[in-house]
């Protein structure tokens, strides 16, 4: 049933990310389970799943809507996002276990094959491994609860941003200089190269924005 509810949201993510279903748009359950040909459990998980990633509305007596996330709100979370996570490198370079940095190289290298392979959706999942990994080795529960929560508000535009020109190249390289930081204890560095690789600015953010903007466009 959770596989069956994560593959459900995933499809859910990819037509809200491309535009397929619009902001505003209202999502109904049992439209939804005819079409997928499944009962309501899992139509009811994938929506809760993707209420928490902030990525639809559930109004109490109204429904459940495609949310929108405004240009600013949405430089925000990525402000925030980076600071955790640069803490969370900081202190998994201060911390990390042997068995942690193996963990590490070993979702690295994965990310490395997936890159490889040019699969971007491939490396957005093992790119959340990457930093889950990282995360475990800050060794501080409470700021992964933090950082893990505001990941997942995060993970639907974390992998629209993939998807631009050059863009796994670019992220593979720079998990390439975090891992390295982290494996000489430079704590520092560490936080530094994370942040850099989070931060979206400038040219990154006006992809980000274009994209969004497209989807729009392409399904108006």
């Amino acid at each position: 049933m959770e596989k069956r509810a994560e593959r459900l949201r995933d499809v859910l993510e990819e037509e809200i990310l491309t535009g397929v279903l619009r902001p505003g748009d209202r999502l109904e359950e049992l439209l939804l389970a005819e079409r997928f040909g499944v009962s309501r459990t899992p139509i009811r998980e994938a929506l809760f799943q993707l209420s928490a990633a902030g990525l639809i509305e559930q109004r109490p007596r109204r429904g459940t809507f495609v949310a929108e996330v405004g240009p600013r709100r949405l430089m925000e979370m990525f402000d925030v996002m980076a600071e955790l996570e640069a803490m969370c490198a900081r202190l998994a370079a201060r911390r990390a276990a042997p068995e942690d940095l193996a963990a590490l190289r070993e979702a690295h290298e994965a990310c490395e094959a997936a890159a490889e392979r040019g699969d971007c959706d491939g490396y957005y999942y093992e790119n959340e491994i990457f930093h889950e990994r990282i995360r475990d080795a800050s060794r501080n529960e409470f700021l992964i609860e933090q950082a893990s929560a505001l990941q997942k508000r995060l993970k639907a535009y974390r992998r629209l941003q993939l998807r631009a020109r050059d863009r796994v190249r670019a992220s593979f390289a720079e998990h390439d200089t975090i891992v390295a930081a982290i494996e000489a204890g430079d704590a520092e560095a560490a936080a530094e190269a994370m942040r850099g690789h989070v931060t979206v600015q400038g040219e990154r953010f006006a992809d980000l924005l274009a994209s969004l903007e497209s989807r729009t466009a392409k399904s108006a």
